[in-house]
Protein backbone atom coordinates (compact mmCIF):
# COMPACT_ATOMS: atom_id res chain seq x y z
CA UNK A 1 0.00 0.00 0.00
CA UNK A 2 1.23 3.27 -0.68
CA UNK A 3 0.71 6.87 0.48
CA UNK A 4 -1.87 7.78 -1.69
CA UNK A 5 -3.64 4.50 -0.89
CA UNK A 6 -3.84 4.74 2.78
CA UNK A 7 -4.63 8.55 2.92
CA UNK A 8 -7.50 7.84 0.07
CA UNK A 9 -8.20 5.40 2.88
CA UNK A 10 -7.77 7.20 5.67
CA UNK A 11 -10.07 9.94 4.52
CA UNK A 12 -13.09 7.43 3.13
CA UNK A 13 -12.90 6.04 6.42
CA UNK A 14 -12.91 9.33 8.18
CA UNK A 15 -15.95 10.69 6.38
CA UNK A 16 -17.91 7.28 6.47
CA UNK A 17 -17.70 6.77 10.14
CA UNK A 18 -18.69 9.47 12.27
CA UNK A 19 -16.79 10.57 15.40
CA UNK A 20 -17.88 8.93 18.73
CA UNK A 21 -19.53 11.08 21.08
CA UNK A 22 -16.85 13.63 22.62
CA UNK A 23 -14.18 12.63 20.06
CA UNK A 24 -14.12 15.24 17.72
CA UNK A 25 -13.04 14.28 14.55
CA UNK A 26 -11.86 10.25 15.34
CA UNK A 27 -12.81 7.29 13.26
CA UNK A 28 -13.93 4.15 15.62
CA UNK A 29 -10.96 1.98 14.94
CA UNK A 30 -11.57 0.06 18.19
CA UNK A 31 -14.66 -1.36 16.13
CA UNK A 32 -12.83 -2.19 13.27
CA UNK A 33 -10.39 -5.53 12.68
CA UNK A 34 -9.45 -5.54 9.04
CA UNK A 35 -6.67 -8.34 7.60
CA UNK A 36 -3.37 -7.39 8.35
CA UNK A 37 -1.47 -6.58 5.05
CA UNK A 38 1.70 -6.00 6.21
CA UNK A 39 4.00 -3.42 7.60
CA UNK A 40 4.66 0.28 5.87
CA UNK A 41 7.59 1.70 5.92
CA UNK A 42 6.12 5.06 8.29
CA UNK A 43 7.68 5.93 11.14
CA UNK A 44 6.93 8.17 14.59
CA UNK A 45 10.22 9.40 15.68
CA UNK A 46 10.68 10.72 19.53
CA UNK A 47 10.06 14.26 19.05
CA UNK A 48 6.95 13.53 17.13
CA UNK A 49 7.68 14.06 13.67
CA UNK A 50 6.28 11.55 11.26
CA UNK A 51 8.56 10.19 8.61
CA UNK A 52 7.64 8.06 5.17
CA UNK A 53 10.16 6.24 3.34
CA UNK A 54 12.56 7.65 5.10
CA UNK A 55 11.38 11.50 4.28
CA UNK A 56 9.40 13.73 6.92
CA UNK A 57 5.73 14.09 6.17
CA UNK A 58 5.57 17.87 6.15
CA UNK A 59 1.75 18.24 5.56
CA UNK A 60 0.28 18.97 8.89
CA UNK A 61 -3.08 18.17 7.98
CA UNK A 62 -1.79 14.55 6.20
CA UNK A 63 -0.39 13.54 9.85
CA UNK A 64 -3.42 14.79 11.45
CA UNK A 65 -5.54 12.56 9.31
CA UNK A 66 -3.13 9.56 9.87
CA UNK A 67 -3.24 10.43 13.30
CA UNK A 68 -6.72 9.90 13.67
CA UNK A 69 -6.56 6.21 12.33
CA UNK A 70 -3.70 5.26 14.50
CA UNK A 71 -4.42 2.19 16.48
CA UNK A 72 -2.42 0.15 19.39
CA UNK A 73 -2.10 -4.03 19.98
CA UNK A 74 -0.23 -6.00 21.50
CA UNK A 75 2.50 -3.40 22.11
CA UNK A 76 2.47 -2.93 18.15
CA UNK A 77 1.59 0.18 16.12
CA UNK A 78 -0.83 0.15 13.17
CA UNK A 79 -3.01 2.45 10.93
CA UNK A 80 -6.90 1.01 10.60
CA UNK A 81 -9.18 1.84 7.99
CA UNK A 82 -12.73 -0.74 8.03
CA UNK A 83 -10.91 -2.56 5.29
CA UNK A 84 -6.96 -3.02 6.16
CA UNK A 85 -4.49 -2.64 8.48
CA UNK A 86 -1.03 -1.59 8.30
CA UNK A 87 2.44 -1.64 10.94
CA UNK A 88 3.98 1.18 11.08
CA UNK A 89 7.11 1.89 13.66
CA UNK A 90 6.66 4.22 16.74
CA UNK A 91 9.99 5.27 18.55
CA UNK A 92 8.78 6.23 22.05
CA UNK A 93 4.77 7.65 22.08
CA UNK A 94 2.88 8.41 18.96
CA UNK A 95 1.63 11.83 20.25
CA UNK A 96 3.76 15.16 22.21
CA UNK A 97 1.91 16.68 24.77
CA UNK A 98 3.10 20.31 23.65
CA UNK A 99 0.96 22.45 25.62
CA UNK A 100 -0.63 22.48 28.84
CA UNK A 101 -3.85 24.58 30.01
CA UNK A 102 -4.37 25.06 34.33
CA UNK A 103 -8.53 25.51 34.97
CA UNK A 104 -9.24 25.95 39.09
CA UNK A 105 -7.24 25.42 41.84
CA UNK A 106 -7.14 22.37 44.51
CA UNK A 107 -9.45 19.21 44.20
CA UNK A 108 -11.09 21.01 41.49
CA UNK A 109 -7.97 21.67 39.42
CA UNK A 110 -8.08 20.16 35.91
CA UNK A 111 -5.07 20.16 33.70
CA UNK A 112 -5.51 19.97 29.55
CA UNK A 113 -3.09 19.32 27.54
CA UNK A 114 -3.01 20.23 23.57
CA UNK A 115 -0.92 17.57 21.25
CA UNK A 116 1.38 18.24 18.44
CA UNK A 117 -1.99 16.84 15.97
CA UNK A 118 -4.00 19.60 18.22
CA UNK A 119 -6.33 17.16 19.90
CA UNK A 120 -6.80 18.28 23.37
CA UNK A 121 -6.54 15.89 26.47
CA UNK A 122 -8.02 16.18 29.87
CA UNK A 123 -6.34 14.99 32.49
CA UNK A 124 -8.43 12.48 34.67
CA UNK A 125 -8.92 9.15 35.65
CA UNK A 126 -9.55 8.13 32.12
CA UNK A 127 -6.63 9.86 30.98
CA UNK A 128 -3.68 10.06 33.41
CA UNK A 129 -0.18 10.30 33.40
CA UNK A 130 2.61 8.21 34.24
CA UNK A 131 5.70 8.80 34.96
CA UNK A 132 9.23 6.51 33.30
CA UNK A 133 12.36 6.60 34.00
CA UNK A 134 15.15 8.48 31.61
CA UNK A 135 18.34 7.82 30.59
CA UNK A 136 19.93 10.71 32.30
CA UNK A 137 18.26 9.17 35.32
CA UNK A 138 15.53 11.74 35.50
CA UNK A 139 12.08 11.26 34.82
CA UNK A 140 9.41 10.98 31.43
CA UNK A 141 5.65 12.04 31.62
CA UNK A 142 3.31 10.47 29.43
CA UNK A 143 -0.20 11.20 28.98
CA UNK A 144 -2.72 9.09 28.29
CA UNK A 145 -4.72 9.69 24.99
CA UNK A 146 -7.06 7.20 24.07
CA UNK A 147 -7.07 3.65 24.41
CA UNK A 148 -3.70 2.13 24.44
CA UNK A 149 -1.76 5.51 22.71
CA UNK A 150 0.49 7.90 25.13
CA UNK A 151 2.00 11.19 24.30
CA UNK A 152 5.28 11.92 25.91
CA UNK A 153 5.01 15.40 27.87
CA UNK A 154 7.36 17.90 26.99
CA UNK A 155 10.60 18.76 28.83
CA UNK A 156 8.93 22.49 29.01
CA UNK A 157 5.96 20.99 30.67
CA UNK A 158 7.49 18.41 32.65
CA UNK A 159 9.17 21.62 34.48
CA UNK A 160 5.68 23.49 34.70
CA UNK A 161 4.36 19.90 36.38
CA UNK A 162 6.72 19.76 38.74
CA UNK A 163 6.34 23.42 39.81
CA UNK A 164 2.46 22.37 40.37
CA UNK A 165 3.60 18.88 42.21
CA UNK A 166 2.44 18.48 45.60
CA UNK A 167 3.00 15.89 48.13
CA UNK A 168 0.22 13.67 49.30
CA UNK A 169 0.58 9.74 50.99
CA UNK A 170 -0.08 7.08 48.62
CA UNK A 171 -0.52 3.91 49.91
CA UNK A 172 1.20 4.63 53.14
CA UNK A 173 4.24 6.15 51.57
CA UNK A 174 4.87 10.31 51.19
CA UNK A 175 4.89 10.41 46.98
CA UNK A 176 5.33 13.61 44.93
CA UNK A 177 2.97 13.97 42.30
CA UNK A 178 0.53 15.82 40.07
CA UNK A 179 -3.29 16.11 41.04
CA UNK A 180 -5.82 16.90 37.83
CA UNK A 181 -9.09 15.94 37.63
CA UNK A 182 -10.40 14.41 40.51
CA UNK A 183 -7.50 12.32 40.26
CA UNK A 184 -3.51 12.16 42.14
CA UNK A 185 -0.56 10.48 39.58
CA UNK A 186 2.41 10.13 41.76
CA UNK A 187 5.94 11.50 39.99
CA UNK A 188 8.45 9.99 42.72
CA UNK A 189 8.51 9.38 45.77
CA UNK A 190 8.46 12.25 48.32
CA UNK A 191 11.94 12.00 50.04
CA UNK A 192 13.93 11.66 46.57
CA UNK A 193 12.36 14.83 45.22
CA UNK A 194 13.00 16.66 48.07
CA UNK A 195 16.68 15.63 47.84
CA UNK A 196 16.71 16.06 44.07
CA UNK A 197 15.96 19.92 44.46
Amino acid sequence: MGLESLTAAATDAAKASPAEKGQKGLPPVHLWNPPFCGDLDMRIASDGSWFYLGTPIGRPALVRLFSTILKREDGKHFLVTPVEKVGIRVDDAPFLAVEMLREGEGEGRLLRFRTNVDDWVDCDAAHGLRFKAAADGGLTPYLHVRADLWAKVTRAIYYDLVDIGEERVVDGRAMFGIASGGGFFAMADAEQMRDAT
